[in-house]
This record gives C-alpha cells, structure tokens and sequence, in this order.
C-alpha cells in the first residue's frame, strides 16, 4: 500500500504545478493554509526558506509540500550543510519525507512521531517533502516543525551521539567559553530525569552571567541571583552535586544545551594558566 501512495505522490511530482502563494511567508518562517488546494487537491506547494533557523506552520493540510531549505550566507559546500527539525509537539495531518530524484524516504511519520525528538539529515540526502494523510475532518489538524542548519554534524551529535558527554579538554573548554550561547557561573538546585524523551534538566542557581543568548536565566527577586536550566541527554548520567561549576551550553530549538561544566576552580586555574602565556581566546572576568 505504501509503495502504492509513493507511486501516487511520484505521478504528481511530474505532473502537478506550483500552487498559488501561501498567506504568511518570509525568508525564515512559513505559514499557509492547505484550504487553498480544495480546488485542485494535487497540486504541490513549493515552499523556500533561506535562514539558518525558523519554522514551517501547515493549517488544514491537504495536498503536498515540498521545502527547499539554503543559509542565507555563504558556505564552504552546499553538501556539507546539516539540517535538523523539531515537529512541533502537536504536529498532526501529515507524513514529511525526504524526496531526492522522485524517491521519498520517510522522515516522521504522523502516527508515530516522538514528542520533542529532532531529526537530522544532510542536505545531499534531499528536500523536504510533506504529504497531507487523507482525513475525514481536516479542521483541528496542523503540520509544523522548527528547523535550523548547521555547516557540520554538530547538532546531530549533540542528540544522538554519547561523545557529547564527553568532557571538554583545556582548548575545547576556553574556546567554548567564549564563542557559545550561554556561559554561567553557578550551582546545581535540582536535576530531574525524564525516561521518555531520554534527556536530564539542570535546574541551577546562577551568582554570575557571562553570557546568554536569550532570557534562558532570569533573576530572583533582588538577591543577585539567577535561576534557569539547562537540557543534557539522559545517559550521560549528571547527578546533584555540591560545588560551584561553570556551565557552558548551546541554544537549539529554544532550549539551552549543555556543553561542558567544569568545576568553577578548575576552570580559573586553566583561563589563568593560558592568560599567562597569552594564549586565552578572549577576557573574562574570575574574579
């Protein structure tokens, strides 16, 4: 039956014509409505998107869609770029594939997606191609997803791969403290587990921010701390622990990362021992 739908879906691709524009679109985000394909249900919307991150919001799903996704800067090779999505938690009224010379491989399924999970891909494995299921009541559906790219594996490894939990060497560690999206000095409040989705949360409590990409940490009252978490996977094993630590992360997908944390002390006696040879990538305040 599936191999009869891909046939369908293929017989489309080389007959169909683009459909009419869509009512929210920009270079970052997509938004439309699949109401527009009631009059001519095989058409196949094609859909350009040219930022490093953003979304795609399908409403009412009926037809297809087919995602080309380019950065809107220069790289190195085209081929190199990975792309990882997020389908939002909700996502119903499709199945997204990727579609390389009329073959389709799927993706997510729209039965079987897992909340919160990221899927990633290279580019060179093809376009994104979404197929709205056949639905008795299209009103309550709606197909969607964050996406970002990235020039290298990075954000796969940092879902899938137990080298992420691996601690960060000396210039792994200065160069990470000064170049990524969330840098805090603080202690461990609370950290939870959740077996589904296979990650941990660090609740922490932060005496000092270097740096954050966005408002991750917020302050408490008028103390003079910080409080905010931070996501790591589940099998790297963090537990509670006394101390004060420096935590460095990542932002995806609207949610911090966590890269390294060593130990507060440890981290001076590295900065300090490079500042001293003059081989520290950036300033920063130990005091």
């Amino acid at each position: 039956m599936l191999s009869t739908v891909l046939d369908s879906v293929l017989a489309v691709l080389l007959v169909c014509k683009a459909a009419t524009s869509q009512y929210s679109i920009n270079q970052c985000s997509w938004k439309g409505s699949g109401l527009t394909h009631n009059a001519h249900s095989r058409d196949i919307e094609q859909v350009y998107l040219r930022c490093s991150e953003g979304s795609l919001e399908w409403l009412y799903p009926t037809g297809a869609l087919r995602v080309n996704l380019r950065t809107n800067t220069a790289t190195a090779s085209y081929k190199d770029l990975t792309v990882c999505i997020k389908p939002f938690k909700d996502s119903k009224g499709a199945n997204i594939y990727l579609e390389k010379v009329g073959n389709l491989k799927l993706l997510v399924s729209e039965e079987d997606h897992i909340p919160n999970k990221v899927y990633c891909f290279s580019v060179d494995q093809g376009a994104l191609f979404i197929q709205a299921t056949p639905q008795m009541d299209i009103s309550r559906k709606i197909t969607g997803f964050q996406y970002e790219l990235f020039k290298d594996r990075t954000a796969a490894n940092l879902h899938n791969s137990p080298a992420s939990c691996r601690p960060c060497n000396d210039t792994e560690l200065l160069i990470a403290a000064c170049t990524s999206d969330l840098v805090v000095r603080g202690s461990i409040r609370l950290v939870s587990h959740d077996l589904q989705q296979e990650e941990s949360t660090i609740d922490i409590f932060a005496d000092k921010i270097y740096r954050q990409k966005s408002k991750t940490f917020q302050p408490i009252g008028k103390s003079g701390k910080w409080l905010g978490h931070i996501k790591t996977l589940l099998h790297c094993g963090v537990k509670e622990g006394e101390g004060d630590f420096l935590f460095i992360g990542s932002m995806h997908f609207g949610e911090v990362h966590l890269g390294c944390a060593p130990r507060y002390k440890d981290f001076k006696r590295i900065y300090k021992d490079a500042r001293d040879k003059g081989e520290n990538p950036c300033e920063l305040s130990t005091d």
